[in-house]
């Protein structure tokens, strides 16, 4: 429940999102903050406790005290005058019990009044997921994350997106949000990783900004004066848009145009749909160059599994002698 101001017999205790800049508090809370005339927190470090002294109210710092401590002390204090507790950022487990317990002792126990500070917006979770990275990368963190570059993360980033292509043919859904959080952590990882470089370094912040711009620019019927109306007409439309930032036409069928941006590494299959798809969205005929193209994507993809198998046959013929011969021996 959410307050408009502390008075005298009236306890506050002021909720706010770690993940929000500490100074931007709702109305409630700042009437709170100026009806009330004791304020307390866990620390004077916390940056709620400087955002409040920047504009002139003062805290007092309670230091470490258990739940019951804190909250006898509260309690009491609130008795003779309006009090607000300025949580801690771990949410001060054990206190909001705690508090309850010492009203209910009193035969005239003052009000208490949750006031909400700020909440999170959606996406807020992702601030943790960069503050945690953050210490796993910095010293005295994990000293198997400090090591890692872009090179030796490489596989896992194909390997995660493997995991949640597989998520979602199995059609398991908590599997599928805990898969797409691994993808998430790739990103994010080699962010840090770039913004420790020496050379063109760059953060998450670069990487989501580029986002944006592309996904602005791209979508110019939502964004701009596109007049795209159909899944058709937006796909043509942002193959066109794709050929003008790389300085390349979108109508005509040169294989290397439609071969463009395709990595070496990617599977022959996803290679040859990829070009196929890009050939239905420019209304194109495939020409006997871009069949050949697909035809050769698939023949590199149909020989890789080939290799592998061989390759797993032999394993398996391996591990067969293995054990005959352990067989005879003993």
């Amino acid at each position: 429940m959410t307050v408009a101001q502390v008075s005298v017999g009236r306890l506050g205790l002021l909720l706010t999102s770690p993940r929000v800049a500490p100074g931007l508090l709702s109305h409630s809370a700042w009437e709170a903050v100026r009806s009330s005339s004791v304020r307390l927190a866990r620390t004077l470090d916390d940056p709620l406790v400087e955002a409040l002294d920047e504009s002139g109210f003062s805290v007092e710092e309670v230091g470490d005290a258990s739940p019951p401590e804190l909250a006898r002390r509260l309690v009491d204090l609130a008795t003779a005058a309006p009090v607000l507790w300025l949580g801690s950022s771990d949410g001060d487990p054990g206190l909001a019990d705690a508090v309850a317990a010492e009203v209910s002792r009193l035969e005239a126990p003052p009000d208490v009044e949750v006031v909400v500070g700020s909440w999170d917006v959606q996406g807020g979770r992702l601030l943790d997921v960069v503050a945690t990275l953050d210490r796993l990368r910095s010293p005295g963190g994990c000293p198997w994350d400090a090591e890692q570059t872009h090179e030796s993360l490489a596989p896992y980033l194909v390997e995660e997106a493997h995991e949640v292509e597989h998520a979602i043919a199995t059609g398991d859904r908590a599997h599928l949000a805990e898969e797409l959080g691994d993808v998430l952590l790739q990103v994010v990882f080699h962010a840090r990783v770039a913004e420790e470089s020496d050379d063109e370094a760059f953060d998450i912040d670069t990487v989501a900004g580029l986002l944006v711009e592309k996904l602005v620019r791209r979508h110019p019927h939502v964004f701009g004066d596109g007049d795209a109306t159909t899944p058709a007409e937006v796909e043509q439309a942002w193959e066109r848009i794709k050929a003008e930032e790389r300085g390349t036409g979108a109508d005509g069928d040169d294989t290397a145009d439609l071969l463009h941006g395709i990595p070496d590494s990617l599977p022959g299959e996803l290679a040859a749909e990829k070009v196929l798809a890009r050939v239905r969205r420019r209304g194109l005929a495939p020409t006997p160059s871009t069949l050949e193209a697909v035809a050769t994507t698939r023949a590199e993809l149909a020989t890789a599994e080939e290799r592998v198998r061989a390759a797993l046959r032999g394993l398996a013929a391996e591990a067969g002698r293995s054990g005959a011969e352990d067989s005879s021996s003993s």
